[in-house]
């Protein structure tokens, strides 16, 4: 199976706050979270003739609201010009400090009707800045809301244009009576791609439609008797109905632009597939001028001038919350109920009832049954404060709407405990990547500062912590002048005090995987990977430099005689490898992923990996994905170990580890492992059947005894996520956004075998290690946006 396109293959849940303090409480706010969009919008090739053809106005010098760039896909120059117009049109119309990225594809629909087609990148819901917690945003206007880019790894949104239509490709804005203008598809499209876009599904066969998660359009689009089209039961025939019936929009700012009348939209009887409802309706608005823009088809010789004000005040409207729909009954209870353990503090999580669409829920109730304190949330989770460490607390959580209460939830007893000291390494940086070795015999981490795009390193003399900066934007003398990002990994070679240290990391505009070499008072820089003339293809066995982007994951060992990194090819969806020995330049081979034969496996591998050498043999160890179903999920993966004497890229041999059980059905997410005592420890995570697609386990191994795994759970601390670390005998975790760790010697002792490290909540995963100072083990990691050491 080669590259499968999705590299978060689960719904993801991200916090989204930093707090002031490094010994501070849980953050309150709500997770977000993220699911792929699948859902598109197509504008239609129309067959009325026009009277009179209509012409384009000269462009104007607009003032831009937003930064919109776009990656180009085997567009002619004629067509470039034409989509920046559009581009430039939207971006003096639609307001984001955060910058929109567009990629657009043109290439043969595999409907001759269809002139373009778009969707967003993805959907979001619960992040800080959401109008309404339980809708799902565009990635655009996600991003516009909460301020930040919720997703720097992928685009705002994906436009395909139909290449065999009949363009004007005189660039004149004037196409004739059999001629499409491809400014006015883009204009169209990018409405779809910014919000504009229902996210149900329907089945013709049966009249069942689903809506599963509704955006604020489908909140704003409305029934004749005043139902929410994100209230209707999903799936259902009743949704059906509604989609093939008539439906207007409701938001206030539309209705206004609209004349006071609520716009209709286009819900045909029969009902098609990116246009029925994402649209609004062809009869009434296809001949109001700007107001035509969002249509279903356009004409040959029709054009759209601008979004129009109508346009603008729908989008304007889904910045906003929706009213409350109409409450048909009490809510149900909360479901899925959990309290896990805090520092001096609780998080509680909760899924909303089963008739949020009906109940319309106006807040949550959180209730401490020790205390009978009460603390009212409108989203989960809940975070409660003001408890001591070593005592036990059970929870109830209500829902409550205009109708009254729900029925309580409880939550089993979880005890509090003390996480790890702190203290701060660096203040301005923080560390979402960071790698620790000993170099000429003292202390050295390696980390990455998202603030400044700078790759740092700090090394012990036996006082204090030595920074500086590495390489990072605005570098000179064979550094990047782009941000790092991504892994980062880091090794040495050499003795005594005439070691050299190796360090690995990506560029985060370019793709590409570069390379560091220090000698303890300079620097030398090359790319090792990523900026070759094209793709080298996986089949092909004469291995050089490629093009693919190799930015998502490396590792690295190094030894007396090589220098040795394996790293991901997102491209294709493989492991490849480059040996650097003291002949100039870098020999470069492939891993895995490319075929079945000789123990290799076609999966799509290397999302995570990590290397170590044992003064032998250098162990590879790294994740694949085998399957996946239609929602983007991992249905079948493994945990893979490459392993070999040497550099020679033909003596690898493999094995996977784990197979699926009744306890565990899916491997992966990330990999870690240590060298223990002439052996090596490998750690992973699984989910089972029940919480599946979220992990819900640690699992781990000695690669003598691979048949021999230990597990254990994490119920009383959250969802076990990236990123792992180990020691040989601790492995690190996070656990909901926050800290933790777990005793392998303990294993027995269930969750008392788990320790809280951090209580705050980050923004995002962030890597941890361990570093040794004066004789004393820490951990490195992010606490609070800082760069910080910890200690129990």
């Amino acid at each position: 199976m080669r590259k499968i396109l999705l590299k978060k293959a689960r719904v993801s849940v991200v916090a989204l706050v930093l707090l002031a303090s490094i010994f501070s409480a849980p953050s309150a706010e709500a997770l977000y979270k993220v699911i792929p969009a699948t859902q598109w919008g197509h504008i239609y090739a129309g067959t009325a003739t026009l009277a009179k053809p209509e012409q384009r106005a000269p462009a104007k010098n607009l003032q831009a609201k937003s930064k919109i760039e776009v990656k180009y896909n085997n567009f002619p120059d004629w067509a470039k010009e034409e989509v920046q117009a559009a581009v430039d049109v939207w971006a003096a119309n639609f307001a984001s400090t955060v910058t929109i990225k567009i990629d657009a594809s043109w290439g043969r629909s595999s409907s001759w009707g269809i002139l373009g087609s778009a969707r967003p990148g993805s959907f979001y819901s619960g992040f800080s800045g959401a109008p309404d917690p339980s809708l799902w945003y565009t990635s655009a206007l996600a991003n516009a809301l909460a301020g930040k880019d919720l997703d720097k790894a992928n685009p705002e949104m994906i436009i395909q244009v139909n290449s065999s239509a009949a363009w004007n490709t005189r660039g004149d804005g004037m196409p004739s009576n059999n001629e499409y203008d491809l400014e006015s598809v883009f204009l169209h499209e990018i409405a779809h791609g910014l919000g504009f876009l229902s996210n149900d599904a329907y089945d013709a066969f049966y009249g069942i439609a689903s809506l599963d998660q509704p955006t604020p359009f489908d909140a704003y689009a409305q029934t004749e008797d005043g139902r929410r089209l994100a209230d209707l039961p999903s799936p259902s025939l009743e949704l059906g109905r509604a989609l093939t019936s008539s439906l207007v929009w409701s938001g206030p700012l539309g209705i206004k632009a609209n004349n006071g009348v609520k716009p209709k939209l286009y819900t045909p009887s029969r009902y098609q597939s990116g246009s029925s409802t994402s649209h609004l309706d062809e009869a009434t608005f296809s001949k109001t001028g700007l107001d035509s823009v969002m249509t279903p088809n356009l004409d040959p010789g029709e054009i759209f001038k601008e979004p129009g004000p109508l346009l603008l005040a729908m989008m304007e409207d889904m910045r906003n919350k929706p009213p409350a729909g109409i409450a048909t009954g009490l809510p149900e209870s909360p479901r899925n109920v959990q309290a896990f353990i805090g520092d001096t503090s609780v998080l509680v999580s909760f899924d909303p009832p089963v008739n949020i669409r009906t109940a319309q829920v106006s807040e949550y109730i959180v209730k401490n049954l020790k205390t009978g304190v009460e603390k009212k949330s409108l989203s989960s989770p809940v975070v409660i404060t003001g408890l001591k460490n070593g005592t036990s607390y059970t929870f109830s959580v209500v829902a409550k709407n205009s109708l009254g209460l729900s029925a309580p939830a409880t939550s089993k007893s979880v005890t509090p405990q003390a996480g790890w000291r702190s203290s701060v390494l660096d203040s301005t940086a923080d560390g979402k990547s960071v790698s620790s070795t000993v170099f000429n015999g003292q202390p050295t981490v390696a980390y990455t500062d998202t603030k400044s795009g700078d790759l740092k390193l700090a090394t012990y003399d036996g006082k204090v912590w030595k920074k500086l900066t590495v390489d990072g934007a605005g570098g000179t003398s064979g550094r990047t002048t782009h941000p790092i990002s991504g892994e980062i990994s880091m090794c040495v070679n050499g003795s005594g005090k005439k070691q050299t240290l190796h360090l690995f990391y990506s560029d985060s505009t370019d793709k590409d995987l570069r390379y560091a070499a220090y000698n303890g008072k300079s620097f030398t820089f090359n790319v090792v990977d990523g900026d070759g003339p094209s793709v080298n293809d996986y089949l092909d066995s004469n291995r050089v430099r490629t093009s693919s982007d190799v930015s998502v994951s490396n590792a690295c060992v190094a030894t007396a005689s090589a220098i040795q990194v394996f790293y991901r090819d997102e491209s294709q969806g493989v492991l490849l490898g480059a040996v650097k020995t003291k002949a100039p330049g870098w020999t470069y081979e492939m891993v895995d992923g490319d075929r079945k034969t000789d123990g290799r496996t076609t999966g799509d591998v290397g999302f995570h990996l990590q290397a170590i050498f044992d003064g032998v043999k250098t162990y590879v160890a790294y994740d694949s994905v085998v399957t996946m179903n239609q929602k983007k999920e991992i249905t079948s993966g493994a945990i893979r170990v490459a392993t070999r004497t040497g550099s020679d890229a033909n003596t690898w041999s493999y094995q996977t580890l784990d197979i699926a059980t009744d306890e565990a059905s899916v491997f992966g997410y990330d990999v870690a492992m240590s060298k223990v005592n002439g052996d090596v420890l490998i750690t992973w995570l699984a989910t089972s059947a029940a919480t599946f697609p979220k992990p819900n386990q640690l699992r781990w191994a000695m690669l003598s005894k691979p048949l021999e795994i230990s597990k254990i759970t994490t119920e009383n601390f959250g969802i076990p996520g990236e990123y792992l670390s180990t020691d040989g005998k601790t492995i690190l975790f996070n656990c909901q956004e926050r800290l933790c760790s777990v005793d392998t010697t303990k294993k027995d002792l269930g969750q008392s075998a788990i320790s809280l490290i951090r209580s705050t909540q980050g923004s995002e995963p962030t890597q941890s290690t361990w570093v040794i100072v004066n004789k004393i083990k820490y951990v490195l990691a992010t606490v609070n946006g800082k760069l910080a050491l910890l200690k129990p």
